[in-house]
């Protein structure tokens, strides 16, 4: 059974204190539908699989299209993008219950014992979601400039307590209105100094930044262990 920590009964999100050693770093992506959280992790793979060992878990609602997708782009071989339908609220399988993407991590750590990072995106949801700290050990979430200059102020535990915000698809901003600049000044009233990357994904502007910040998270849990080598089939 999943252990509880108080703060996933509030919907809100507290990284663990220190990064693990025995074990590969987990990654949370989180994010309203169509701000770009699969770009994220298909970026993320193809820039870091010749450095590190990678495995990738999607979350759905009743299929495993998000995981078919990153496997057809060749973000990662098949055997290590693994899809998980939740059912009902995806947002309880990465909070409230997440034994469904724990069982799915422990599958991919047994199959490939050499893992240095496994990366789990959830199912697109409203600004309410957050990740258990029994799940992840840091938390990315993204909004994009389509959904509205607004959305920082309208807060939620992804945009005030995520590790990293991503404000996306900046390349849009002149054609919905939007202007970057405030979205980030206004997430930083709200973010007490935690990061932020205001980029466009899929055209790579900026983007560079959230690679770099994975790669050191990579490079603090591997210390103490040898490192294992790209990834491969």
């Amino acid at each position: 059974m999943t252990a509880r920590n108080p703060h996933t009964r509030t919907g809100g999100w507290v990284a663990p204190s220190d990064l693990p050693t025995d074990r590969p770093l987990r990654i949370g992506i989180g994010g309203p539908v169509g701000s770009g959280k699969t770009a994220l992790v298909e970026l993320l793979c193809r820039s870091l699989r010749d450095e590190l060992s990678l495995a990738v878990v999607t979350n759905d609602i009743f299929t495993d299209e998000d995981a078919r997708i990153l496997v057809r782009a060749g973000a990662l071989p098949d055997g290590r993008v693994v899809g998980v339908e939740t059912g009902g609220c995806p947002h309880t399988a990465i909070r409230e219950d997440a034994s469904m993407n724990l069982d799915a991590i422990d599958a991919l750590e047994q199959r490939f014992p050499d893992l240095d990072a496994v990366i789990v995106e959830s199912g697109g949801d409203n600004l309410a979601a957050a990740f258990s700290p029994e799940l992840v050990d840091r938390f990315i979430y993204v909004i994009d400039v389509a959904q509205g200059e607004e959305i920082p102020r309208k807060g939620g535990p992804g945009i005030h307590r995520s590790d990293l915000l991503v404000i996306n698809k900046v390349d849009l901003a002149p054609h919905v209105g939007v202007d970057p600049a405030v979205m980030v000044h206004d997430a930083r009233h709200v973010r007490d100094g935690r990061e932020i990357v205001a980029c466009s994904i899929r055209h790579g502007d900026g983007a560079e930044a959230i690679v770099d910040w994975v790669r050191a998270l990579a490079a603090e849990t591997r210390t103490a262990v040898p490192a294992a080598g790209p990834t491969g089939a």
